[in-house]
């Protein structure tokens, strides 16, 4: 959806509603925003009431394409710049060290602060309106702590719509890549070089493209980011994950047991009580999958069987999701068919 479609006073208005302390849920490129004032530790506590989000779990601030990154990071390397000029407007989160002046609500208590540029034209169109395009906007998904992100303007309202915490949802139509943006950290070069800490739609291998480095695995010591903990991006059922032979018998074996399946797969499956089939390339499935996940939620079944996608790179990003998303339902399946034959 454009800004024209949308309508530049709806905009206009969110920005003051953002100036004013105020929540506004907003669009972009990867999923939809929760956002506040990063520069107003009142507004973005406020996020993390209506969340139910813990305080040490950082946000990550939203700029605009002309705003200047320097007012935000005190330590700025040429890879941090080499990266924006690649990758912004888009799904790249860059960590630096937090400037002095940076409010330590964004950063969860740490001195580094999160900075990305989204892509989406309605986030730009706000961003350029609030602050005169100076400000930044602490913004998590726009879902409560922990579950399925939100996609559609139609999933924010859903979450929220009852509480009355957000002052506005910009309606932008639904997201194009579908899950949250990749997430590095350059904050410590010197000692531990560029750390992938989330994998996203920009992989490690086009980040060494232009910074010639590789970013390594997460270490113990590397800062806490947005949406790494174990258990994430996850509906009210569970979900497990199977590879596609193991499932085919699965299926067959939870019908058989009076079991009420909801399905998401890419490949020929037999029929489940709920199924939705995504598209079998990375991008396709990536962007399908939170309204899917969202979608077998709402069927009442007692799991929700997800075929298991390929482990090459390009997966990288939607096997974290759905690895985090079934955090916590190990043994569910084979609990489930257990306790139907008695075991």
């Amino acid at each position: 959806m454009s800004v024209q479609e949308l309508d530049q006073a709806a905009i206009d208005a969110a920005a003051r509603a953002l100036e004013a302390g105020q929540l506004v849920a907003f669009p972009t490129e990867t999923v939809y925003g929760l956002g506040a004032d990063a520069e107003n530790p009142a507004a973005v506590s406020a996020i993390y009431a209506a969340k139910g989000r813990p305080q040490d779990h950082p946000v990550i601030v939203h700029l605009a394409p002309d705003a200047d990154m320097a007012h935000w990071a005190c330590e700025i390397p040429p890879e941090a710049h080499a990266l924006a000029e690649a990758f912004w407007p888009g799904p790249l989160t860059m960590i630096l060290k937090r400037a002095p002046n940076i409010p330590d609500a964004v950063s969860g208590g740490q001195d580094t602060v999160g900075l990305r540029c989204p892509s989406h034209p309605v986030a730009i169109a706000l961003l350029r309106a609030f602050k005169g395009g100076q400000g930044g906007v602490a913004a998590p998904s726009a879902n409560k702590f922990g579950h399925v992100s939100p996609t559609l303007a139609q999933h924010v309202r859903d979450e929220f719509g009852a509480d009355g915490s957000v002052a506005t949802v910009l309606d932008g139509g639904a997201s194009q890549v579908g899950i949250e943006s990749t997430i590095v950290d350059l904050s410590r070069l010197a000692t531990h070089g560029p750390v992938l800490l989330r994998p996203g739609h920009v992989s490690a291998q086009a980040i060494a493209a232009v910074i010639d480095r590789l970013p390594a695995a997460p270490d113990v010591a590397a800062p806490r980011a947005s949406g790494t903990l174990e258990s994430h991006y996850a509906p009210h059922t569970p979900v497990a994950m199977q590879d596609t032979g193991t499932l085919a018998q699965t299926l067959a074996r939870m019908r058989d047991a009076g079991r009420k399946v909801a399905l998401i797969h890419y490949s020929e499956l037999p029929a489940a009580h709920a199924a939705t089939r995504l598209p079998a390339t990375p991008e396709g499935f990536a962007h399908a999958l939170y309204a899917a996940l969202r979608a077998m939620d709402g069927y009442g079944a007692d799991v929700i069987l997800v075929e298991a996608p390929p482990q090459e790179g390009a997966w990288l990003g939607v096997n974290d999701r759905l690895r985090r998303a079934a955090h916590g339902s190990t043994g569910i399946v084979h609990g489930l068919l257990n306790h139907e034959a008695g075991l």
